[in-house]
This record gives structure tokens, C-alpha cells and sequence, in this order.
């Protein structure tokens, strides 16, 4: 896996505006919070980081069917009252629905991002550890330089927490990029900014 590049991480927090308005959302106005795919460059180069960008949406707009291009993945928020602790309820079925679309890709940032969702999702008990395989990495023919995949399984049924019974037969697969603690710090803490919650 190519290293990780820890100030890659250029999201954008929460503005409090809609992206297609302009309009600025009043405390406790509910709004949909949206994640986009950055498109590539004009001569195919991919984007730096996570090529992905935060952009949120009043309900109203959101209502009459306007949507993001590029749209990655999105869930419901409200903006807080003035001088309110950021401590902001977020869906688990959202968490797993984005560690599910983080499941197909390669760039160094999101593989990262995901396996700290992993984690979260594990402490959370949404996932289950059942056990690690070790891969030759695909640009490598040694033997020493392997991947460390871990083996997950999720909740069958997400609303039951963690009182639901495992889903066996939907086993995931998560990289182990073998981060430090200050990578995933940094993670954790981009994590927050983009879903406006804490961990």
C-alpha cells in the first residue's frame, strides 16, 4: 500500500449554508448533509486526499429533488444552537452504509479513513474482528511484504445495536494500513468534522 500522506485530509467542515442557495440555515433547521466525489483532473489526474467534499443542503431544497452531482453518500443533521456542544446524534445504519462505499478503493487517504470507521464501528460493536489473512501485496511478488487484511462481520440488524445477532454470511474484508496513533487521531478526528459529531 503507498504511504499515507497525513495533510491530505481537505474536507471541508460544515458551512451552516445551503450549496445551492446560498441561503444561511437558522439553529435547529434540519438540512442533509452530503458527501461528493471530486472529479478528476482535465488530464485524468486523480484528486489528492479523499476526493471528497462536504457540502450540506436545506431540507427544502433537498425536498424538491436537487441533488449533488457526483453524490457519495448523505444523511440528515440539524444546525446547532449557538454555543452548543457538537455532540450531534449520527445514524449507525450512515456509518455502515459509508464503510460499505469506502469497500472498493485504493487511494491510500480513504483506505485510512475506512479502516478508522472500522475501528469506531467495532467499539460501537456494529462490527465484529473474526480474524486477519496475509496477502502479497498486489505491486509485490515478496513474500515479506504482505497485506494484513482483517476479517469483519457486521450486525444483521443495525437498530438492535449492539444487543443484534451477527450477520454470518456477510462477512467484510478491511485492509490494515498499520497507521500510528497520530494518523489515527488525525482520522478520527476529520471523521468528526465531516459528520459534525464526536467519536
Amino acid at each position: 500500500m503507498p504511504p499515507f500522506n497525513a495533510p491530505a485530509y481537505d474536507i471541508e467542515r460544515p458551512t451552516g449554508q445551503c450549496a445551492f442557495t446560498g441561503r444561511a440555515m437558522e439553529p435547529g433547521e434540519p438540512y442533509m448533509a452530503a458527501l461528493v466525489e471530486l472529479p478528476e483532473g482535465a488530464d485524468g489526474e486523480q484528486p489528492t486526499g479523499l476526493g471528497l467534499n462536504r457540502i450540506d443542503v436545506s431540507m427544502q431544497t433537498w425536498s424538491e429533488g436537487k441533488r449533488p452531482d457526483h453524490l457519495f453518500g448523505y444523511w440528515k443533521s440539524t444546525i446547532p444552537q449557538p454555543n452548543q456542544k457538537r455532540r450531534l446524534f449520527v445514524d449507525n445504519e450512515i456509518l455502515m452504509n459509508l464503510f460499505r462505499r469506502l469497500g472498493e478503493t485504493e487511494q491510500p487517504e480513504r483506505l485510512a479513513f475506512r479502516f478508522v470507521l472500522g475501528l469506531i464501528l467495532m467499539r460501537k460493536k456494529l462490527l465484529r474482528y473474526d480474524g486477519t489473512e496475509k496477502r502479497a501485496a498486489p505491486e509485490s511478488d515478496d513474500e515479506v511484504n504482505k497485506e494484513e487484511w482483517w476479517l469483519v462481520s457486521p450486525k444483521l440488524d443495525l437498530t438492535k445495536g449492539p444487543l443484534g445477532r451477527w450477520n454470518e454470511d456477510g462477512q467484510m474484508e478491511l485492509l490494515n494500513p498499520h497507521l500510528g496513533d497520530e494518523q489515527i487521531q488525525q482520522v478520527t478526528e476529520q471523521l468528526g468534522e465531516i459528520l459534525a459529531t464526536e467519536f
